[in-house]
């Protein structure tokens, strides 16, 4: 089970736990400000139950068919989303697994973005590429690590990220300072 610890910009801690779970995947995390995460994504990678906090704010959601709900102050909200994005690499993991893009392929995706400190949503375009698969030394063994290229659809920003089976070893604003455990593959 990959442990590890990442830093985000400016200074917060997460503190991650992320292992396969029965057919999907589950992440969860503790920050240096009191935030958590807690994903357990189904065997598509698609959101089974999302719950973030953030102070005393909490946002719980989840996929129900096509569509992502979400509840923030005892209000429920629903759109058609492939997953949810904001400050935890674990969103991003599961997105990026969820499109399943092969070496050189591109989807254009809409997306929930979380923003803190006050969790609020709102539905953004992206356009997710896997630019390419380079392999890498790491304990004896050789390791794909995969480059996604991310571009905002409505600002033509682009952003980038590095996967190694589910863990995010680089990406703007976050590094990866601690890993106890080799990545899954599966």
């Amino acid at each position: 089970m990959p442990r590890g610890t990442y830093v985000h910009e400016p200074g917060v801690e997460e503190r991650f736990a992320c292992d396969l779970d029965g057919g999907g995947w589950r992440y969860s995390a503790e920050r240096s400000d009191g935030g958590t995460i807690e994903l357990v994504a189904d065997s598509r990678w698609r959101p089974a139950r999302l719950q973030v906090t953030a102070g005393e704010h909490v946002l719980r959601g989840g996929a129900a068919g096509a569509e992502l709900l979400w509840v923030t102050a005892g209000r429920q909200h629903a759109a058609r989303a492939t997953g949810f994005l904001g400050e935890s690499p674990g969103l991003l993991v599961a997105v990026a697994r969820s499109l399943r893009l092969a070496e050189g392929e591109r989807a254009d995706v809409r997306v929930l973005l979380v923003t803190t400190p006050s969790l609020a949503v709102r539905t953004v375009p992206r356009r997710w590429a896997l630019a390419e698969i380079a392999w890498h030394d790491a304990d004896g063994e050789r390791v794909p690590v995969e480059r996604y290229e991310v571009t905002d659809l409505e600002t033509g920003e682009v952003s980038e990220f590095h996967l190694a089976g589910d863990v995010v070893v680089a990406a703007p604003g976050i590094e990866l300072v601690n890993l106890e455990n080799p990545p899954n593959f599966s």
